[in-house]
C-alpha cells in the first residue's frame, strides 16, 4: 500500500496536535537511544531530534515515499524501512514513539508487549492511535465499499483495525509496565477546504479502498462515498466544517 506524503500533510497541523500531546506527556530527560516508530514525513522525528539533541534518534517507516520525504525534512536523522510488526532494533531503546501507526496492525494483545520487550529498564512506549472507526466518516466508508458494483473488489480490502479502549492496553502491559498512563480525547477539527472530511480521509483510511480501484469504478466510489459524507458532516453558517475525531494515548515504562 503506497503512501501520498503530499496529501497526508494537506492537514499536518490537525494531525500534528495530538503527537505534541503525547511527546508532551514522556516523562524521560536524558534518553540515548530513541526511535519514531512509523515516522512517515520525518517531521516529528525532527521533534524528537530537538527535543532530545544528545540522543540518538532514528526514523523506520514501511513506505519508501514516506522516507523520501522524511530524509528531506530530517536529513541528519538516520532512516530505514521496514514493518513496525517485526522490526527489531540493533540495542534496547529508551524511548519508542509511535503516533498513528499501530491502528494499521492487527493483534494489538501481542504487537504492544512485544514492543515493550523492545525496550531498556525503564524505557518509555509512547503511542498514539485513532480510534475513530466507530465515526461516520468511517462507517459511510464501509457503507460505500459494500453497496456498490465495486463491492466484490473491495470485499478483500484490509483497512484500519479497529483499535480497544485504554483498559484493553492497560491489561496487555500491566505485567512487563511499572507505570502506565492510558487515556482518549476527542479533538474538535474546524476544516475549512472544500470537501474536507473526504481529502482528510484519502490522505489515511480510505487509501487502501482507492488502491483497489481504478478509473470510472474509483471515481465513482469516490463520488458516493463523498455524497455521503457530506451529509454526514454539513458546513457550519460560515463555510467551515467540524470534523470530531477520537484518539487514544498509552504511555507505557518498562519494569
Amino acid at each position: 500500500m503506497s503512501w501520498n506524503p503530499a496529501q497526508y500533510l494537506k492537514f499536518a497541523d490537525h494531525r500534528f496536535r495530538p503527537a505534541a500531546d503525547l511527546l508532551a506527556r514522556i516523562g524521560m530527560a536524558h534518553p540515548r537511544y530513541v526511535c519514531d516508530l512509523g515516522c512517515g514525513t520525518g517531521h516529528l522525528t525532527l521533534e524528537l531530534k530537538q527535543r532530545w539533541p544528545e540522543a540518538e534518534v532514528i526514523g523506520v517507516d514501511s513506505s519508501p515515499d514516506m522516507l523520501a520525504k522524511a530524509r528531506e525534512v530530517a536529513p541528519g536523522v538516520k532512516f530505514s524501512q521496514a514493518n513496525a510488526r517485526d522490526w527489531q532494533p540493533d540495542r534496547p531503546l529508551d524511548v519508542i514513539f509511535c503516533n498513528a501507526v499501530l491502528h494499521w496492525l492487527p493483534d494489538h494483545d501481542k504487537l504492544f508487549p512485544r514492543l515493550l520487550g523492545l525496550l531498556a529498564k525503564d524505557g518509555v512506549l509512547a503511542v498514539q492511535m485513532p480510534r475513530n472507526h466507530e465515526s461516520p466518516s468511517h462507517r459511510l466508508m464501509l457503507q460505500a465499499a459494500a453497496n456498490g458494483p465495486w463491492k466484490d473488489r473491495l470485499a478483500s480490502v484490509q483497512g484500519i483495525n479497529p483499535v480497544h479502549d485504554p483498559a484493553f492496553y492497560f491489561r496487555a502491559l500491566a505485567s512487563r509496565a511499572n507505570d502506565i498512563d492510558a487515556w482518549e480525547s476527542e479533538y474538535l477539527h474546524v476544516l475549512t477546504s472544500e470537501d474536507p472530511v473526504v481529502e482528510w480521509t484519502r490522505g489515511t483510511a480510505l487509501r487502501p479502498y482507492l488502491e483497489a480501484l481504478d478509473g470510472a469504478q474509483r471515481d465513482a466510489f469516490l463520488a458516493e462515498y463523498g455524497r455521503l459524507v457530506a451529509e454526514a458532516y454539513p458546513p457550519e453558517p460560515d463555510g467551515r466544517t467540524l470534523f470530531p475525531f477520537r484518539r487514544i494515548f498509552i504511555v507505557a515504562r518498562r519494569n
